[in-house]
């Protein structure tokens, strides 16, 4: 069977597993959300009960916006005080066998605002930086909330189209607790057992130190005082030969956090290699879960949505627009790498090769993944706000990487992020049924509510937030001595590595090209005041047109309305996504991937 053959192949049966699961399992959340009585929540309702006594609320209190907004801002914030409490605190911490000092002030403050916005951004080593119960208290759980925080925003969101002539959209306390109590948790321990099965350790174990059958050699880069890469006078890294016959194995409660890392599209490894280490995703097998259960709760909320506002066909159409921006960039992904590094060939460095790198680019990909599901997972994670990963970005060919990047610059919305895929994506069918408003002189309606003045102002600063803060992040990072140091590679791939790092921040992804030194000051804190206001900011306008939908009286369909259910529309939410989302970054792009593709084909 030929590549191209074997990889279609797997593509047909991943996305064919996911779109099976959207119908049961997005009713199900649609069933949990609304307050329906169903088997999980009978089991839980009194544990949920109590915890509602135990914290003083009262579950059948409804909020409006402005008390949805800043009950879900105070949450996450304390989230993020603990985190850096558990950091700083580390060292007079039980659970840390290895004796872990405290992570420094800057470090801790990025990975604390990283993980309360469901970036998992992760300029750290985890298996040489964190204790288990920093691990497990501060960003297993964060997993959990960062994740059940995009939930209830888009359920938020949906219900403003749902309700009609009311100033309330629900209640925060009660929906993070149902989302995390029986959404979130369930399929974790599910997925947790699976893997487990399949070889990815949980434990409480020391780490191993072991002799290794060979001696191994590699070239290990020199960095200075401030962790940054030695380069030479060529702008490139400088490194030294080393070698040794010593393998530490680390050991950890690694399961338990990869299940939520993957169903919260959180992404944040408990070790540095992430998905790619055997102890996180062993098998072929562990990598088809993975992937997944990171769409699962994404494309299933699709449905969830049109179950809230009564009408599923809305759903679909949602969920066909995702699929049209995604399968695309997968195939493209997976010829790029395949194709190879045409120089490679001219090189003489394989004389039997023709024109491309024989077996395609392996570089930075796991043998027993290959080129197929690596491009897969690549394409997958970076089109959700995901970020694990299962090879290096920062080893592919330059079309390849431009992949991951197009991905996250969608805005995270194909499918997107849990729950923040979904309020994504209905930002740009506002914007969509706005723009055919104006086209046909009418005053546009999506699910029977009109949109005005007020939803176009609030969607534009949510939609204009991002680039905002990638494009000012990458120009200041490219000016500064600062942002340049941490770049190991010069030229068009360096500028890549800083844009994508600020693009990934935005986004809420926590991916890397890798190439990038991004444990210092002046990436740990720009990064994380880069997280911080790409994720809330978005979520409070996001609230805000809830509000202002739910207040507003249904409109009744005549035959004027525009129908939002069937191809054209799909096409118009597409069109919205790439002509107002993506233009935006063509010029930086231009200034990274196509400039390295370019040169490259001009050098062959």
């Amino acid at each position: 069977m030929s590549a191209d053959t074997s990889f279609y192949l797997m593509l047909l049966v991943f996305l064919g597993l996911v779109v099976l699961c959207v119908k049961p399992f997005g009713g199900y959340m649609a069933d949990v959300m609304e307050g329906r009585p169903n088997f999980a929540v009978r089991i839980g309702s009194r544990f949920e009960d109590f915890l509602y006594r135990l914290c003083g609320i009262d579950p059948a209190e409804q909020m409006g916006w402005k008390h949805y907004a800043i009950a879900l801002l105070l949450f996450n914030v304390l989230g993020a005080v603990i985190v850096y409490a558990l950091q700083r605190l580390q060292f007079w911490l039980p659970l840390n066998p290895q004796k872990f000092a405290a992570v420094s002030p800057d470090s801790s403050f990025n990975t604390a605002v990283s993980f309360i916005t469901n970036t998992n951004w992760q300029g750290y080593s985890g298996e040489s930086t964190m204790g288990y119960l920093v691990q497990m208290a501060g960003l297993a759980v964060q997993n959990f909330m960062s994740a059940a925080t995009g939930i209830v925003v888009a359920v938020a969101l949906v219900r403003g189209f749902a309700r009609h002539t009311v100033k309330t959209i629900g209640n925060f306390w009660v929906d993070i607790t149902r989302s995390t109590l029986y959404i979130l948790l369930p399929l974790s321990v599910v997925l947790a057992l699976a893997l487990v099965s399949q070889g990815v350790i949980q434990n409480f174990d020391g780490y191993k130190d072991v002799t290794t059958l060979e001696r191994v050699s590699y070239q290990n880069p020199k960095t200075d005082a401030a962790g940054n890469p030695i380069k030479d006078a060529a702008g490139n890294a400088v490194t030294e030969a080393a070698s040794t016959q010593t393998q530490t194995l680390p050991m950890g409660p690694i399961a338990s956090q990869e299940s939520i890392k993957e169903l919260g599209t959180n992404g944040g490894g408990f070790l540095n290699a992430n998905s790619a280490h055997p102890f996180e995703n062993p098998s072929p097998l562990t990598n088809l879960l993975e992937m997944v259960a990171i769409l699962l709760i994404p494309f299933a909320l699709t449905y969830t949505f049109g179950r809230m506002v009564g009408d599923t066909r809305q759903g679909w159409v949602i969920l066909a627009a995702m699929l049209v921006l995604l399968v695309p960039m997968i195939v493209l992904a997976f010829h790029s790498e395949q194709h190879g590094n045409p120089l490679i060939a001219r090189q003489g460095i394989d004389q039997l090769a023709s024109a491309t790198q024989p077996g395609g680019n392996m570089e930075g990909k796991e043998t027993r993944f290959g080129i197929a599901a690596s491009s897969l997972f690549t394409a997958v994670t970076t089109a959700t706000s995901c970020g694990a990963v299962n090879t290096m970005h920062d080893s592919m060919t330059p079309l390849g990487g431009f992949v991951p990047l197009f991905l996250i610059e969608l805005g995270e919305l194909a499918p997107g992020g849990v729950g923040t895929g979904l309020y994504t994506v209905l930002m740009f069918a506002i914007l969509g049924v706005f723009i055919a408003g104006l086209m046909i002189g009418r005053t546009p309606e999506y699910i029977g509510k009109k949109i005005e003045a007020l939803e176009m102002k609030l969607a534009s600063v949510f939609i204009l937030t991002t680039p905002f803060a990638v494009l000012i992040g990458t120009a200041v990072a490219v000016s500064v001595a600062a942002g340049k140091a941490g770049v190991a590679n010069p030229g068009a791939h360096g500028f890549s590595e800083i844009l994508y790092a600020f693009s990934s921040a935005a986004n809420n992804n926590g991916s890397a090209f890798a190439g990038i030194s991004a444990n210092t000051v002046f990436y740990n804190v720009a990064l994380g005041l880069t997280m911080f206001i790409a994720r809330f900011w978005p979520i409070i306008a996001a609230l805000a047109i809830a509000g202002s939908l739910a207040a507003k009286k249904r409109v009744p369909v005549t035959d004027g309305t525009m129908p939002t259910h069937g191809p054209l529309f799909v096409a118009l939410l597409v069109g919205s996504v790439l002509l107002i989302g993506v233009l935006t970054y063509v010029p930086a792009l231009a200034l990274g991937p196509a400039v390295e593709h370019f040169t490259l084909a001009a050098t062959k």
